[in-house]
């Protein structure tokens, strides 16, 4: 299973950097559906770390948090995030200054994609209500705002505890590394201000990778985010999570990226392990983004040399030739990862349909030539922001979509139902089952479980990670029941 959580950039006309902790949150209380709340936040353990402690408090980004301390409309921590779960299994909420949409698990990218989509509609009418409201929001699709703030998407992927931590991290870095390659979104210049020449780069998460391994995402950002909060049982399994890559608005982008990264996590699972050790991630990860050539080479230990592309063909073979039983989207993913890595050798600009850098590198050098523009004027940097806008009549990727230059895996229709129904066949089926019948009598929701209200007590719905027919049986038990505590008994029994 997987998800994914994106922070989106949001930019409010006559409003400063100290109010977006308010704008962010009026957008989030802008949903007109139907939601529970509040989110049980003592089910979370953030600080936990993977290596065996937990830290006494995690890194804030210095500016970020005199931009908090400074809003003028500073509330508690429950009423600053006002968090909604909304009926389609998914979390909706204000995550420092950015209205963030988290999807509900998923088990194939098909319905990963839907969701993710689901959530661009849905913050795109959050809004409008805005606008109705009298407030001109514009919500962006990316990871910076090119003043030196990063926001990030975040990956979560369910695997087994049983690879040893020290294993796993050694085998993902590599990966990390270099998925850049066809996962980036692209982002013109480098942040901070260096003398570099670069005028356009791969990823727009790279600049702001300072560490190989951390449990932190706001500062001191890791390749490898040893944050461990399984939001399942701890004794079997962990959730990867992987703050490292860009928000792509290519579907194929966002299949390819998390399809590919399942597949290399099955194969140490499997008792694979890569023969690759980067003598430097930190510096690979920005110098494979800023490289001009395209060659894209990194040092490995022992002072060897090697391609992103031909340590992503690592990966890709290994996960083709050896991976068996693999459901048919998964092996989807490893046939499209093997076709990418070919033509990013052979010919990167045949992939504009699907790669998001390449996609906007091709958008934004025809007007740059056009109009006779050097990479480093202001304009660039607002057609780079336009085409992350998710304003359909205004995002410059939109129009790629609409005339038919951008890559489907879904069509409109799964991406609507997706705004209000979860896939069927995960835990999603069930909370989202509950938000829909009885909201009113949820008294605090996680992805775990739910508390209902009971008088003077309460009653605890545990949601564990259930098979994908439990999933569905569970979540018709719920909608067939007459109140909430008798769906609580039904799951009991």
């Amino acid at each position: 299973m997987y998800g994914i959580e994106t922070e989106y950039g949001i930019h409010v006309e006559g409003k400063g950097a100290s109010d977006m902790v308010s704008e962010a949150r009026a957008v989030v209380r802008a949903y007109r559906g139907r939601f529970a709340a509040p989110w049980n936040y003592g089910a979370e353990s953030p600080r936990h770390d993977m290596r065996g402690f937990e830290v006494a408090r995690l890194t804030h980004d210095a500016t970020d948090a005199q931009f908090e301390r400074g809003s003028a409309h500073f509330a508690s921590a429950t009423d600053e995030r006002s968090d909604r779960v909304l009926p389609n299994g998914a979390r909706l909420y204000n995550d420092h200054g950015h209205p963030e949409y988290a999807t509900p698990e998923c088990r194939s990218l098909q319905d990963l994609v839907a969701q993710d989509r689901a959530g661009e509609r849905i913050l795109f009418q959050c809004a409008l209500e805005r606008a109705v409201e009298g407030a001109a929001v514009t919500l962006y699709k990316n990871n910076t705002d090119f003043h030196g703030a990063s926001y990030g998407c975040h990956e979560g992927y369910l695997a087994s505890r049983e690879v040893p931590f020290e294993e796993l991290k050694a085998a993902m870095l590599p990966f990390l590394v270099t998925r850049q390659i066809y996962a980036g979104a692209g982002k013109v210049g480098v942040e901070p201000a260096v003398r570099t020449d670069c005028s356009f780069q791969l990823s727009q998460r790279a600049d702001f990778i300072s560490e190989e391994a951390s449990v932190d995402t706001l500062a001191r950002r890791p390749i490898f985010n040893t944050r461990d909060e399984p939001h399942a049982d701890a004794r079997r399994y962990r959730r990867v999570h992987v703050i490292v890559g860009d928000a792509n608005m290519s579907e194929m982008a966002t299949a390819l990226k998390v399809g590919a990264t399942a597949l290399a996590l099955r194969l140490l699972e499997s008792g694979w392990r890569p023969n690759l050790t980067l003598q430097n991630p930190v510096k690979a990860i920005r110098d494979i983004s800023r490289d001009p050539t395209r060659a894209w080479r990194v040092e490995l230990e022992g002072h060897r040399t090697i391609s992103a592309v031909d340590i992503q063909r690592v990966y890709c073979e290994e996960a083709l030739d050896c991976l068996t039983g693999l459901p048919e989207d998964l092996r989807w993913a490893g046939e499209e990862w093997r076709r990418t890595l070919g033509l990013l050798e052979s010919d990167p600009m045949a992939l504009s349909d699907r790669v998001d850098w390449v996609a906007k590198l091709r958008l934004l050098d025809a007007f740059r030539e056009e109009e006779r523009l050097e990479w480093s004027d202001p304009m660039m940097t607002s057609l780079d922001l336009a085409y992350s806008d998710i304003d359909p009549e205004a995002g410059l990727y939109h129009g790629l979509e609409q005339d038919g230059h951008a890559a489907r895996l879904v069509d409109d229709a799964a991406v609507e139902r997706a705004m209000l129904t979860p896939p069927e066949d995960t835990r999603a089926a069930v909370r989202g089952a509950f938000v829909e019948r009885f909201p009113e009598e949820i008294e605090a929701i996680s992805w775990g479980g739910i508390a209902l209200k009971n008088g003077s007590g309460r009653t605890v719905v545990e949601l564990g990670i259930t098979n994908a027919e439990t999933s569905r049986d569970l979540a018709a038990r719920v909608r067939r029941a007459s109140s909430a505590r008798e769906a609580a008994d039904l799951l009991k029994a």
